[in-house]
């Protein structure tokens, strides 16, 4: 993406607003349209310049998009959006990833129980799968109490 100067950054420049760091003034020249972001953060590597600085200078309003790439930045923003949504819909929890987070709470809350929750902590520890803890939850909740087993529930129920 190419960027341009604003009124607003130039205005600051001259000013020397303290919304601008040192290097960031020297690399706020660099910015002129021809150059990309990508092209302006290798030229100024040996300033210390982060894309966190050019993101900085474009929410404070010293930075705008050059003409036409405003389109071209939100195009490849719904595009991002986009597949995150996708890639969201792949990470969707698993029986397995539930039974992984949840055994480590319920032995938690087992444990916590002393002698009055050990059988039920043996029971929770040879739980092998998601539908054995599953199936041990109305138990664990009548030994110790909804509040304390609001987080489990939630895991194993997501």
């Amino acid at each position: 993406m190419k960027l341009i100067k604003t009124e607003t950054g130039q205005q600051a420049f001259k000013t020397r607003s303290p919304l601008f760091s040192a290097r960031q003034r020297t690399a706020y020249i660099m910015f002129d349209g021809v150059k990309t972001v990508d092209q302006v953060l290798a030229a100024a590597t040996g300033l210390g310049l982060t894309p966190e600085d050019v993101d900085h200078m474009v929410a404070q309003e010293f930075l705008a998009p050059a003409p036409g790439e405003a389109l071209l930045a939100e195009a490849e923003a719904e595009h991002v959006a986009a597949d995150k949504i996708i890639a969201d819909s792949f990470r969707a929890h698993t029986a397995q990833d539930r039974y992984k987070e949840a055994k480590p709470l319920a032995t938690k809350l087992t444990a916590s129980l002393g002698l009055r929750g050990f059988r039920l902590n043996l029971a929770v520890e040879s739980a092998g799968g998601y539908e054995e803890l599953l199936a041990l939850l109305p138990r664990i909740k009548e030994a110790a109490g909804a509040n304390a087993c609001a987080e489990l529930e939630r895991t194993l129920t997501q």
